[in-house]
């Protein structure tokens, strides 16, 4: 049961890169391809019926972890918890400009919000990518699983990396959702954008793939076949941008990002914190969970939960799909 906890939590934090990426992305990327008032709130009407349907996802394997995993959920909460905090602010940032640009006529708040909306985007994208590089290389914990570190240990030069790769990655995605959804000067930018983000992104994950085989070694097992399913996803996706199939980009992204999540998983299982130190045991799967009944307990809600938000989520979806004009 610990396996097929740790397995649905996986799948929640791949939904939530997979829909909350696109809009961080979008966000991230709007600077850069939206140059007029009108195409900046275009690239916001794009992913606004979205993104905070989007967040649940986030929410949702927060309360997972919770309940299914209660000891590593302490442990990572006190750990995390400026950075929690930080994380927090940057989402209520991002709420708020959303909300409150339209309440303002004037082009000078429209680009402050703007600004305010693409720099807590951005943030946030590299803080959950240094997030993840520090549960790749390893946490500072004791022998009774605390955590022992600073915030700005946290900051160390493998996490950084991985938070500017994920910067890269998500920014990529972005543009591939812009291109499906809207239509105008902007998509155009973002076309082009995409097609240079991509090499940018591949040299990233090189990079990142050579220090996470350094750090965490290599799995010998059947494993070593989803690094090349992933790379297979990233040409695949080039070759539709370039074609000008436009969902079938977006398809590649998301199978792409999806593949990357499969990746972490495996190198982390069945650890949930693994341990900086070799000679400390981290927090895994099996020492978090509860008792055998709680945990049956928390996985029926947790099924329950996770299939109701996918119907939603999926109805909803088709339901704001098509294409919008960005900037007229």
């Amino acid at each position: 049961m610990s396996t097929v906890a740790f397995v649905l939590i996986g799948v929640m934090l791949g939904m939530y890169v997979l829909l909350d990426g696109y809009d961080l992305g979008v966000a991230a990327i709007t600077p850069l391809v939206a140059r007029t008032d009108r195409e900046r709130e275009g690239s916001m009407r794009a992913i606004g019926p979205f993104w905070n349907g989007n967040e649940v996802w986030l929410i949702a394997a927060g309360a997972a972890l919770f309940a299914l995993f209660p000891k590593a959920y302490a442990s990572s909460f006190s750990g995390f918890y400026l950075p929690l905090i930080i994380v927090l602010w940057l989402l209520m940032g991002r709420g708020i400009a959303m909300e409150l640009r339209a309440h303002f006529p004037s082009e000078i708040w429209h680009t402050f919000w703007d600004a305010c909306f693409a720099l807590s985007s951005a943030l946030l994208i590299v803080l959950f990518g240094v997030a993840l590089g520090n549960l790749l290389h390893g946490l500072p914990l004791d022998d009774r699983g605390f955590f022992t570190g600073t915030f700005a240990r946290l900051l160390n030069p493998y996490a950084l990396v991985v938070g500017l790769f994920a910067l890269c990655a998500l920014a990529l995605h972005g543009c591939a959702f812009l291109v499906m959804r809207t239509r105008g000067a902007a998509t155009e930018r973002a076309r082009t954008l995409a097609s240079k983000l991509w090499y940018l992104t591949l040299a990233l994950y090189a990079l990142v793939s050579l220090l996470t085989v350094i750090a965490r070694g290599v799995h010998a097992d059947a494993l070593l076949a989803i690094p090349a399913l992933t790379l297979a996803a990233f040409v695949w996706m080039l070759v539709a941008l370039r074609r000008g199939a436009e969902r079938a980009t977006f398809a590649a992204s998301s199978l792409w990002l999806a593949t990357l999540m499969l990746q972490a998983a495996a190198t982390l299982y069945p650890d949930l914190l693994p341990s900086l130190n070799p000679s400390i045991p981290g927090i895994s799967i099996f020492d978090a969970a509860p008792s055998p009944a709680a945990l049956a307990s928390a996985l029926a809600v947790t099924i329950v939960g996770l299939v109701a938000v996918l119907i939603y989520g999926t109805y909803v979806t088709r339901r704001l799909a098509g294409k919008l004009s960005v900037g007229e």
